[in-house]
């Protein structure tokens, strides 16, 4: 049967994927937010500078003789010392007169009587971080205001950014690794759940159909209550299909048994040839229809009984012994012999119906290929494994069959005119298999069938 399943993907992969990505974008954004907060606090940083900066220049200005006068003080430009050795640039003005600096520097408008501001700009062809403050000067009969700018370059901090961008860079990765390692672990416990429903399923026999019993996640529950539902309406449906045919079978065997017997009796009656000829065919026929009966009959009793082995402690040799000794009549029939050899003791544990219905039917098709004067080899052994060799002298199986005669109904070339419904193997290749054994054809190099019929 051909898997005509329709794949659309792999869960597991749709769910590292989306985990990942995920974390993809958690790194990204903690790059940026991290790299946003650390320049707000450097920038902050050196606003306080350029601010102190300014402020202790405002705070050495004085009026003297009617004139401003600025001391400059050596801390106002030493405290803006950077490691990049950033420029500074200043600007002093009495209200919109220049007193000293750099005549160009930009001077922010400070509104609102605000007395300092901060801005970012370029000047000389650098990106600069200026400060304005204002200060008013009252002297005797003036009054004046004073307006310091002072500027510095921003290398320092571009190179300190740059490493605290590094920083958060790698550990961005380091987190975007751990996070993929983690959705590949969490992506692998989730779909463990349904690995193991599916493995489960997958273990059990063909006619295992018993709920699944095993808890399962929340998430699960659907899905395995539908399978449970199909399982049920499955197993009744498979339920319903044996008991018909079992109950077929029933039917049809006493009527043509009765048939059979009026045919043997108006046999015994009849004269002529050509009646008699047609009589045997009559039983012929009746014979070949019983027995496929019979054999549906114990196909559907051995299907049900699979699943619900009645095991019991028994001696396989003894059950062989029995069926032998209860065929042995038949065998005298067709001058037929069996050569029975076994162990001494070989215990085994399984249902002794099915076993002695599986083992009986290899022997009857070992009796219908015999030719008369031979004999069927039977051998019981108890290692390696519990099993029973049956050989016979007849033509043996086809070789280029011998794989397909287990089939149901799959009878072999050389079959033609042996009565038979190709079951008997099927029967005991179920029964094999639900005593975990196995049955196994082969060809004798001297000639004839040899079945092996083990046990686990």
């Amino acid at each position: 049967m051909s898997n005509s399943v329709r794949v659309s993907g792999s869960l597991r992969n749709r769910l590292a994927i989306t985990l990942i990505g995920g974390a993809a974008i958690l790194a990204i954004l903690l790059f940026f937010v991290v790299r946003a907060y650390a320049a707000q606090i450097a920038q902050k940083g050196q606003d306080s500078i350029l601010g102190a900066s300014a402020t202790s220049i405002l705070d050495a200005a004085v009026i003297r003789n009617g004139s401003v006068e600025v001391d400059f003080p050596y801390s106002a430009f030493s405290i803006l010392n950077t490691p990049s050795d950033d420029r500074v640039f200043y600007a002093i003005y009495r209200d919109d007169r220049l007193l000293s600096g750099y005549e160009l520097l930009p001077q922010p408008f400070l509104q609102n009587g605000a007395q300092q501001t901060f801005v970012t700009t370029k000047f000389r062809g650098a990106t600069v971080r200026l400060t304005r403050a204002s200060r008013v000067l009252v002297g005797e009969n003036l009054r004046t205001q004073v307006f310091v700018t002072v500027a510095q370059t921003q290398d320092a901090l571009s190179v300190t950014l740059n490493r605290i961008s590094r920083n958060v860079a790698l550990f961005g990765v380091g987190f975007f690794v751990l996070a993929a390692l983690l959705s590949f672990w969490a992506t692998s416990k989730t779909i463990d759940q349904l690995t193991r429903l599916t493995t489960s399923i997958t273990r059990r026999g063909p006619q295992d159909l018993t709920p699944v019993s095993k808890p399962v996640p929340a998430e699960m529950v659907p899905l395995v209550a539908s399978l449970n539902t199909l399982m049920d309406r499955l197993d009744q449906s498979l339920q319903r299909s044996e008991d018909f045919i079992a109950e077929a079978a029933h039917r049809v065997r006493t009527p043509l048994a009765t048939v059979r017997s009026y045919a043997e009796a108006t046999l015994q009656r009849v004269s002529k040839e050509e009646n008699r000829q047609a009589l045997r065919s009559m039983v012929r026929a009746i014979d070949e229809s019983s027995r496929a009966a019979g054999q549906l009959l114990d196909h559907a009793m051995i299907t049900f009984r699979a699943d619900h082995l009645d095991r019991q402690d028994i001696d396989f040799a003894d059950l062989v012994t029995d069926l032998v000794r209860g065929l042995t009549p038949i065998a005298e029939m067709k001058d037929v012999g069996f050569d029975l050899q076994c162990d001494d003791s070989v215990k085994v544990s399984g249902d002794p119906i099915l076993l002695q219905n599986a083992v009986r039917n290899v022997i009857d098709n070992a009796l219908k290929y015999s030719p008369s004067e031979s004999v069927i080899s039977i051998f019981v052994r108890a290692a390696p494994t519990a099993c029973v060799v049956i050989s016979d002298q007849g033509p043996g199986f086809p070789v280029d069959q011998i794989s397909q005669l287990t089939d149901r109904f799959t009878r072999g070339d050389n079959a033609m005119g042996i009565i038979g419904s190709g079951l008997g193997l099927t029967i005991a290749q179920d029964v094999a298999t639900a005593h975990g054994g196995a049955l196994h054809l082969t060809n004798l190099t001297k000639g004839g069938a040899c079945v092996t019929f083990s046990m686990s």
